[in-house]
Formats: structure tokens, sequence, C-alpha cells
């Protein structure tokens, strides 16, 4: 899931997942600073997935 809300001029972005019961993992908030386009820069995705990764395995281990 994606947040994206405008502040004074500028947009900030917020990623974070829900894939869990009982737990929200936030993994990457930014301030989009593009003038063109719309779409989340490459290296800010691959940080995310690389966050989601992480998450992912801290929430299994905390589940055993």
């Amino acid at each position: 899931m994606e947040i994206v809300a405008p502040h004074a001029g500028d947009t900030w972005r917020a990623v974070y997942t829900v894939r869990f019961e009982d737990a929200v993992y936030v993994l990457h908030a930014f301030q989009k600073k593009s003038k063109t386009g719309t779409a989340t820069p490459k290296r800010e995705l691959d940080l995310i997935r690389q966050r989601l990764a992480d998450a992912e395995r801290d929430y299994r281990e905390r589940q055993n």
C-alpha cells in the first residue's frame, strides 16, 4: 500500500505492508523530488522490496 500526501508544495510517500495479522511494518517513507512523472524511482522500489523481505523474515522469527 502506498500513501501519497502533498504538503507545502512537496509530495511525500509512505510505503508499508499490512500482510501480517497482528503487526504493521513501516518499510519506507520519502519525499518525492522528481518534477516530472509520478512513478516511484527504481532505487526506492529496490529498497522497499529488500525491507519487505526483512520484515517478512523478522515476523516469521517472532512467531516461533
